[in-house]
């Protein structure tokens, strides 16, 4: 169940960061509240997550795999450009989150 939470905790995460923009530097009512309600649920999730989850796992799940899609999301539908040295920190963010799970000690 607490990989669950971080699951949720990752996509409202994802989904706030995204309307980020949107957001007209918080000068937009609706996206900007759309905004602070994501990265309440994320935090909420997340410290379910964490009743299970060692901290330092979980922080590297949800950090890394939000960085990873939000890169992603960037490229595919912000026109933002995906170099060879960003798919490079990408794959050395989810490598280090592999590495931290394997010596998680759960």
């Amino acid at each position: 169940m607490s990989y669950l939470f971080l699951v949720g905790a990752i996509a409202a995460e994802v989904f706030s960061t995204s309307l980020l923009k949107s957001t007209e530097g918080f000068s937009r009512l609706w996206p900007s509240v759309a905004v602070g309600l994501g990265y309440l649920l994320s935090f909420v999730l997340l410290a379910q997550a964490v009743k299970n989850i060692p901290v330092s796992v979980a922080y590297a799940v949800w950090s890394g795999l939000g960085t990873a899609t939000i890169a992603a999301i960037g490229a595919a539908f912000l026109g933002e450009p995906l170099g060879w040295v960003k798919v490079t920190g990408i794959g050395l963010i989810i490598g280090g989150v592999v590495i931290l799970n394997l010596g998680g000690g759960h």
